[in-house]
């Protein structure tokens, strides 16, 4: 269970993007706020991972799912042509 944080949640996303924006270090960055700079850092790796996750758009979820389904059946076609060729390879061995 995780505790709630000292800091407000507008706070951590003005910190992170002061980081992004400057090119100042992120030690001196969490030092001016007054704030570990390894809890900054976590804020920023948390910020870049929220931004690299797929939205929950209904219209990707299924795009996805209709990929994976159209996936699956290229893989089944691709072994049922594998087996093929290895059977009338072998059938012009003899």
């Amino acid at each position: 269970m995780s505790r709630s944080s000292k800091y407000p949640e507008q706070f951590r996303r003005d910190a992170v993007e002061l980081v992004e924006s400057s090119d100042r270090p992120l030690r001196q960055i969490a030092r001016e706020l007054g704030v570990n700079h390894e809890t900054l850092r976590s804020w920023v790796n948390k910020a870049k991972e929220e931004a690299a996750a797929p939205a929950d758009d209904p219209a990707v979820t299924d795009e996805v799912q209709r990929l994976r389904k159209q996936v699956a059946e290229l893989q089944k076609e691709k072994e049922i042509l594998r087996k093929a060729a290895a059977y009338f390879a072998k059938e012009m061995d003899r």
